[in-house]
């Protein structure tokens, strides 16, 4: 912690990044420390970048930003686990590049690494370095750190969530936000969103064993006039049933291949993301599909890993 606050003091110009298709934990921490570090370096040239996920600036927004030539800067970036998902190149320009994740560290990039694969969050993370450190926290920090750990965390249900986890999230909650807003913001969604819903449920494949796969087709998020980022909000439906135990959701983009969203209750499924150009937490992980037949392969993977 000490080491990544000297090399804030160190430098003029930050800029913070996270990953593509962003969630709330990648852009809680990114925009929280961003909150945090005007909030006590406000000499310091600060910006959050990458692109502005339209179902998520409830939460924040960009900053658009022309970095003169030549400039010095300092890149830190949170919640991503390998070079290629980092959201804006200009890390790769950076004079040192700080890596902050909860991911396994399977891609050891950056000059100087914190990364606990234990923790809930980077949300979490970042508060922690708020506090030990002696860093000034303000409502809008707050308010993006804890909609991070309520996001990972999925409302503090999964297993990584800790006495720790619970101890920083109630001393973020003393500041003045609105928690019951901000709740109902990550728990709401359209119309749109709720047939798709309905979709799943009546269109999920379940095994006998408890693994579970739906497949949403270009035409499917069509019919429904939705984008793929817009799906992620379902990827926890078919854990809402008892029998289900593991679980994937194939989302065909544009190219034709297919994300796969990853989730399960108790066993581990990040090594079948790993073998299928992915990777992720042991019970909630993306991999990458470009076939129909590699479609069945991980879905013959995922019912044998229940066996």
């Amino acid at each position: 912690m000490k080491d990544i606050i000297a090399k804030i003091k160190a430098h003029d110009t930050i800029l913070i990044h996270r990953h593509k298709n962003p969630d709330p934990d990648a852009l809680g921490s990114q925009c929280g420390l961003r909150a945090i570090l005007r909030e006590n370096f406000p000499e310091k040239k600060i910006y959050a970048v990458g692109y502005d996920e339209p179902t998520l600036t409830y939460l924040a927004v960009m900053d658009q930003v022309n970095l003169e030539p030549n400039t010095s800067y300092l890149s830190i970036i949170c919640d991503t686990a390998n070079t290629p998902r980092i959201d804006d190149d200009r890390w790769k320009e950076a004079d040192y590049v700080i890596k902050i994740d909860h991911h396994p560290n399977d891609d050891a990039y950056g000059d100087l690494r914190w990364v606990e694969p234990a923790r809930s969050s980077t949300s979490e993370i970042i508060t922690d370095l708020a506090l030990t450190q002696g860093l000034n926290l303000n409502a809008e920090a707050a308010r993006l750190l804890y909609g991070g750990i309520v996001g990972d965390t999925g409302r503090f249900l999964y297993p990584a969530t800790s006495a720790q986890t619970l101890y920083l999230a109630s001393k973020l909650a003393e500041y003045d936000f609105d928690r019951p807003a901000l709740g109902r913001e990550m728990t709401s969604f359209d119309m749109n969103v709720a047939r798709l819903q309905g979709y799943v449920y009546e269109n999920l494949e379940i095994s006998e064993n408890g693994a579970a796969r739906v497949i949403l087709s270009k035409e499917i998020l069509d019919k429904f006039s939705l984008r793929d980022a817009e799906t992620s909000s379902i990827v926890g439906t078919p854990g809402n049933i008892r029998e289900v135990q593991s679980w994937a959701i194939f989302v065909e983009q544009e190219d034709g291949h297919y994300r796969v969203r990853m989730r399960s209750k108790t066993k581990p499924i990040n090594e079948i993301a790993k073998r299928h150009d992915g990777g992720g937490h042991a019970l909630a992980s993306g991999a990458n599909s470009y076939s129909l037949e590699e479609n069945e392969e991980i879905w013959q993977e995922l019912q044998a890993n229940l066996k």
